[in-house]
């Protein structure tokens, strides 16, 4: 792939970040050099923006709360960078990839960008180098990222660390979920949402809302925040976005920073290890022996991984 202008992708030149993006998801080796040295060479235009993680199950209007609140940041003078993270199929790999569809206004806005991405990593969790396109974001001058997942799991827990405020949307009716939804979910999220807060729906919403509050009250939860809104009506959006920054100040983001850097880090160096593990020299029969051998307790796990991380090849 040819080189990235720098200097229009500093200037906020959509093509030149998408196609700095494309760049980043690129299993060619050359090009994994080149989008390393972009890096590099953009950190210090980083680190400046709210970064949010939205997460919920598909059907409770995610995308159109992403576009109600998208537009309100425009219209209070913001650049808005939504990362859409599309679930791949286990089956055939393919993503729907459909937000731009999905967001119509948004998409078209001079100051918004938003790009989908297919959840099959090549090496990593939430999406291969979501967190290196967050950073190409803010160095093209998009001060407010929002990451958009689906599901309930790991994904959100690697939202969560990367993002200053992590919301979890739900649907009114939704009270009977409370015994099957994760409790993880409920201890990461900083705010639960009850969105479709109109309507026939409005009695719903609010009853949904007080049972995740009782919910929150029993397990001692104090950090985290129930708000009802409506995308549709744009109800308590505004709501939302002032909790959002009135939560904490923005001179806190660099410490913030700090911490997403360590975060990410070390899970960086557990990826790429077990990268390097499924494609070492290391071959199926052996490690199903070893495995075999292990449950067998004829050998100890400690000794087994030892001789497995030895054939690594750093």
């Amino acid at each position: 792939m040819s080189a990235i202008n720098i200097g229009k992708l500093i200037s906020g030149e959509r093509r030149s970040l998408a196609k700095a993006i494309t760049l980043l998801e690129s299993q060619n080796k050359e090009d994994q050099i080149q989008s390393n040295e972009l890096i590099r060479k953009i950190l210090n235009k980083t680190g400046k923006a709210i970064r949010l993680g939205i997460s919920g199950a598909p059907g409770v209007g995610k995308s159109t709360f992403i576009e109600s609140l998208g537009l309100l940041l425009i219209n209070q003078g913001r650049k808005v960078a939504v990362l859409a993270i599309d679930p791949s199929s286990p089956v055939h790999g393919g993503s729907i990839l459909g937000d731009k569809t999905r967001m119509e206004k948004l998409s078209i806005h001079p100051n918004a960008f938003i790009r989908p991405t297919p959840s099959k990593c090549k090496l990593g969790g939430v999406a291969s180098r979501t967190y290196e396109t967050i950073l190409l974001c803010e160095a093209a001058g998009f001060n407010t990222i929002i990451i958009e997942t689906v599901g309930v799991g790991q994904s959100e827990i690697d939202v969560k660390n990367m993002t200053d405020h992590f919301s979890v949307l739900l649907s009114p009716k939704a009270g009977d979920e409370l015994q099957g939804i994760k409790k993880g979910i409920i201890e990461i999220s900083d705010t639960i949402i009850v969105n479709k807060n109109d309507g026939e729906l409005k009695k719903h919403a609010k009853q949904t809302a007080n049972e995740y509050q009782n919910a929150l009250n029993v397990s001692k939860n104090e950090h985290t925040t129930i708000f009802t809104c409506s995308a549709l009506e744009n109800k308590n959006i505004d709501k939302f976005w002032n909790y959002i920054l009135n939560s904490f100040k923005i001179k806190q983001l660099e410490s913030k920073r700090t911490k997403q850097r360590s975060v990410y880090l070390n899970k960086l160096i557990i990826d790429i290890i077990q990268f390097k593990l499924k494609n070492s020299e290391l071959s199926n029969s052996t490690f199903s022996h070893l495995t075999k051998q292990v449950e067998s307790n004829t050998i100890s796990p400690l000794e087994a991984a030892t001789i497995i991380t030895n054939k690594i090849n750093f």
